[in-house]
Parts: C-alpha cells; structure tokens; sequence
C-alpha cells in the first residue's frame, strides 16, 4: 500500500498538510537507536493505554528510568482506547505537541506504520531488546516493507476457562476438538446442573469481537488471505461456513449474552463468578479476575481453544500491544532508555503479573495463574487479523460488530458472509 493511502484509511477528519508532516519524518531520528543531536528540554513522554500496564509497572519504570537517567524527567500518561486512532493522527503530526513513545493496539499498528509516523527499529536495538525472543507474529505487524516499525509491548491471546465441577455434574469431559466444544456448550446450558435461574453455558457477545473471531480462527475459519499480493475474503469458505454456524447456535441456544453491551463485556468474569455462565473465552488477566474462592475450591480450569484436530491448539486472536517510538520524537535518545527498561527483565515480569503475556517469550512463564502453564502454546498458536492498514477501515465502521450482531439475531449466515467478503475484496485491495 502506498504511504499517501493513508488519507483514504483516516478515521477522523485530519488536514492533509497534517498527515503529509508526519509522513515527512520528524526531529528526532530513532530508529530508537543513537540520535544525531541532542534531546529537546523536558520530560520524555510515554502514552499507555487504559487498563494495559499496571500501577506497580508503570512506577517501576519511573523508578528504573530516573536510576539511569540522573536528573531527567519521565512523563507517563494514560490515554483512552475511543478516539485513540484520531488522536494518535494528530499528535503524531505535530513538530511539537508528538509523545515520544505510543502504544497501539497491534491491529493498529500497520495505519501508522505505513505512512511514516512511526521510527524505524535498527537492527541493533531489535537485537537489543530481545531479537527473535519478541513475539514473532507482532514483528510481522509492526512492519513495513522489511523495516520494523512497532515492537510487541504484550499479548492477550484467548484460552477457555470453565467451571469443571459443573461440567462434571453434567456428565461433559473436557472438549478435545471444536465440534466438542461447541456441543459442551450446549448441552451444560441444558443441564444447568445447579439449577440457576438464567443460566447458560458460554458467555459470548456479539460486541466481543476478538472472542467470537477466536472461535472463528480455532475452527479454521478466517476473514481473509492475501493471494498474490490479492486480499481475498474467507468468510464464505467451507471452514468459515461451519464455523459461524456454531457461533450461531451458541448466540442463540448457549447463551444469554449475545446483546449484551460493551460495558458488560469488560465484566464478563462477573456472571462466571455468580455461576451464572459455566464457559467464558478470555485472556491471561481474566484469570485474575475470577473468584479466588472458585480457584481455591479447584472448580475452575483453564485450557487453549481446541482445534478440529483433536490434541492440536486452536488458533485464536493474539490481541494485545504494540510498543514504537515516534518519527517526531523529541526525545529520540531517552526514548531508547525506555525501551530498555520495558525490555528489561523486571518490567516484562510485571506485565506478566499483570496475566499478559509479555513482549519477550523468554518470561511467558511467568504469566499469572493457571493460564502462565498454556500461554506459550496458546501465543505460538495465535494469528492475527489481515495484516493491512485497510484493516483499519474495517474496523473503524463497526463491519464486523454489526456482522456479528446479525449472526447473533439469527440472520442468515452465507449471504451475511457473501456481503461482507464483498466488502473486504473492495475495502483491502484499496490502492
């Protein structure tokens, strides 16, 4: 995709002038590496997103950053995931105003490193940081024409955590391949072993879309490929057919959540905890979330999303974060201290502690909980969606929200999948 592209993918009214400035290269060459030329006066600038990098992390790396930089200031500042994307366009822009290092979701990624607005990654640094150690498939994102652009901050790949007492009382064995999941969920909401009013067996919202797009990938389904330099769409292959026809019969018969809002999805663990769900696709934080008193008990189990093979590990959505510095950086030199620190063994542990799994594979381990013991498979297994900035378009319009939201009211799956493959033709082959 040429870089000039970038004004037809904007989300959010920017001038041109604008967005031709941050295309142009900034001050501040950081190839995150050596600057020519000093730093600007005042604190480096860090952008965190809400509810990414915990308190204990974020003041480890003040902490760390003041040690090695005596007399320096850092400035760490959490930023909100609705609008980010028109935000980032601007202040990126701007000579004066840019942050000098952002996070961005990592299907975000490609809409800024495509145009210029991001630093490129020496090869020294990448080597520095953790070389081929960083999650590989967040690599291959955050690049541009063989350049590395944006560097794996974490990732937050989905795994099943169930209530194995009530599957238990069901008579249901733990789910070896897709098709048996999909059955468990429908005959535990049948059986409701304990009896609760309301009860179902998986938690599944339409609004949560990287949960509904994992079972989807585990399936072997896909929402498009790239053939030849060709972006087609796969949402009517026979994988993807079989799968979003399961994803219906639960939308419709295994749960009662399919509408459920998007405040309601960030707390899906409550109706797990109230025993309310017996099923819900999450991350490695989610299992901090759940009931200690669940754990402690040994009613809960964790396990990766089976494929249609059984004992192969499905492959699920690796959401999560990227990491990058910007091309307008005004601190290009303490940028790098930075991603030293975040790089660093003390930092990745923490994002660790915090249930994600962090940038370097080498501390996957050290993930919270039962879900540190599948993390490294689960994230090996993972994929992500297509790797374009176009993607940011699909995003941007709610396509897929309100495909999902139509799969989910009982509309026909083939023609749905018919038009929005027809949609992604157009949108992703977009010169």
């Amino acid at each position: 995709m040429k870089r000039s592209s970038f004004l037809k993918l904007s989300l959010a009214a920017v001038a041109a002038p604008s967005v031709l400035a941050a295309c142009s290269g900034g001050r501040g060459n950081a190839e995150a590496s050596s600057a020519s030329g000093a730093d600007a006066e005042g604190p480096v600038r860090v952008w965190f997103m809400q509810d990414s990098i915990s308190e204990e992390a974020i003041a480890y790396l003040e902490s760390e950053y003041v040690k090695a930089n005596p007399g320096k200031e850092i400035s760490i500042e959490i930023q909100q995931w609705d609008g980010i994307i028109s935000k980032l366009q601007t202040s990126l822009a701007s000579d004066t105003e840019a942050p000098d290092i952002v996070e961005t979701g990592n299907t975000q990624s490609s809409v800024f490193t495509s145009v210029g607005a991001f630093a490129p990654v020496s090869d020294e640094l990448y080597s520095t940081l953790g070389g081929d150690k960083l999650i590989q498939s967040f690599i291959e994102a955050g690049s541009y024409e063989g350049q590395r652009y944006a560097l794996p901050l974490y990732a937050g790949a989905r795994g099943i955590y169930y209530r194995k007492d009530l599957f238990e009382a069901a008579g249901i064995a733990e789910p070896t391949t897709i098709d048996e999941l999909h059955q468990a969920v429908i005959d535990l909401t049948k059986a409701n072993p304990e009896g609760t009013e309301g009860f179902t067996g998986m938690y599944l919202a339409a609004v949560d879309i990287h949960g509904v797009e994992s079972y989807l990938f585990a399936a072997g389904g896909d929402y498009a490929v790239n053939e030849d330099g060709t972006w087609k769409g796969q949402l009517s292959s026979k994988d993807s057919q079989a799968a979003l026809t399961q994803i219906q019969d639960i939308f419709l018969n295994g749960t009662a959540y399919a509408n459920d809002s998007t405040d309601g999805q960030k707390n899906l663990q409550q109706p797990f905890n109230e025993g309310k769900v017996g099923i819900v696709i999450g991350t490695g934080n989610i299992g901090t979330k759940i009931s200690q008193e669940l754990w402690d008990a040994d009613k809960v189990a964790v396990m990766p999303f089976p494929s249609t093979t059984p004992g192969k590990v499905g492959a699920t959505f690796a959401g999560g974060s990227s990491v990058s510095v910007a091309a307008k950086a005004l601190h290009p030199q303490a940028a790098r201290s930075v991603l030293e620190i975040i790089y660093s063994q003390g930092f990745q542990e923490l994002i660790a502690a915090n249930g994600w799994t962090p940038g370097n594979t080498t501390y996957a381990d050290k993930v919270t909980g039962a879900f540190g013991e599948i993390s490294g498979e689960v994230i090996e297994a993972s994929k992500l969606t297509p790797n374009t900035a176009a993607w940011g378009s699909v995003i941007g319009d709610n396509s897929l929200q309100d495909f999902f939201s139509k799969i989910a009211r009982g509309d026909d799956v083939a023609a749905l999948a018919k038009e929005l493959d027809a949609k992604l033709d157009a949108v992703l082959n977009e010169a």
